[in-house]
């Protein structure tokens, strides 16, 4: 019993030695930083939406993209690639129109592979003069740019951990029968 008791115990250590060595594995980029900042309210529209994240962001052809949406569902972001600059991402903004309230949709691109989206809100307070997106070529970035679901690797990693445990547990458990039928015959 003693020798279950051990070999079980060393498998569940070596489970959580593996779980806790995979642990940077599990981040993903945050954005800790924008400008404009989530909720400010601002005299004139911003040229262009800084996102900053504490990881560096991957640059390419549409790995970065963002929805820029005001009143009536119109929308703001400007043609043309972002800039990225390491834990930074800025993307071009068409000047903007009403005095409302916008939402910055994003999807960027960690340097890990990961996609990481959000979303911020900003109000201008004094109206642009600026014209939204023609309708048809906001529809279609719109299609292109949503964000991916999924199960997040945890859960996966977890669920082996716990079936390789109880395999563990039942095949020892098992093997001890085995060895009292056996000495006792």
């Amino acid at each position: 019993m003693r020798r279950v008791v051990s070999l079980l115990l060393t498998g569940l250590v070596a489970g959580a030695v593996v779980l806790g060595t995979a642990a940077p594995a599990f981040a993903h980029n945050v954005l800790v930083d924008s400008d404009p900042k989530d909720g400010s309210r601002l005299d004139a529209g911003p040229a262009a939406i800084t996102l900053t994240f504490d990881q560096p962001v991957q640059a390419g052809e549409k790995f970065n993209t963002i929805t820029v949406t005001g009143p009536e569902g119109t929308r703001w972001e400007a043609d043309g690639e972002p800039t990225v600059k390491n834990n930074s991402v800025v993307f071009p903004v068409r000047p903007l129109g009403p005095a409302a309230e916008y939402t910055v949709g994003y999807r960027v691109l960690s340097a890990d592979g990961h996609p990481v989206t959000g979303s911020l809100k900003f109000t201008l307070a004094v109206a642009g003069n600026g014209t939204p997106a023609p309708a048809t070529a906001a529809n279609a970035e719109g299609s292109s740019s949503s964000g991916s679901g999924g199960v997040p690797i945890w859960v996966w990693i977890v669920g082996a951990a716990v079936l390789l445990a109880g395999g563990a547990f039942f095949a020892l458990r098992g093997g001890t029968g085995d060895a009292k039928e056996s000495s006792g015959r």
